[in-house]
């Protein structure tokens, strides 16, 4: 049997896996959505174990105010904003431009 968090983790992959290209949401958000509205800490734990895995977005889960807050856990200085920008998102200061236009929420999108 897998411990707790093993399986919350799980559950925080697979929303994540559901970011669309060119949007972006929050640790809050994803916890919001799993039922844990004071999981967001723990969402941000389970992104930076994610970093092995390749088909885990992990450069589109942001702080609530769009700031990159997860961007020391990426190999390389400036990694997660490059990989955002690649996707057309603008990032000024650390922080995503237009972030409620590109917010994904998925206790709206994917549902309760």
């Amino acid at each position: 049997m897998k411990p707790d968090h093993q399986n919350f983790f799980e559950r925080v992959y697979e929303i994540a896996r559901q970011i669309p290209y060119g949007r972006v949401t929050s640790y809050g958000a994803i916890a919001k959505h799993l039922g844990a509205t004071r999981g967001a800490r723990m969402v941000g734990w389970a992104m930076n174990a994610s970093h092995a895995m390749d088909d885990i977005p992990a450069h589109r889960v942001v702080n609530k105010k769009g700031l990159l807050t997860g961007k020391h856990h990426f190999a390389g200085t400036n990694l997660m904003q490059q990989l955002l920008e690649n996707e057309g998102i603008k990032v000024v200061a650390f922080q995503i431009q237009d972030f409620e236009k590109l917010f994904w929420d998925p206790y709206k999108e994917l549902g309760a």
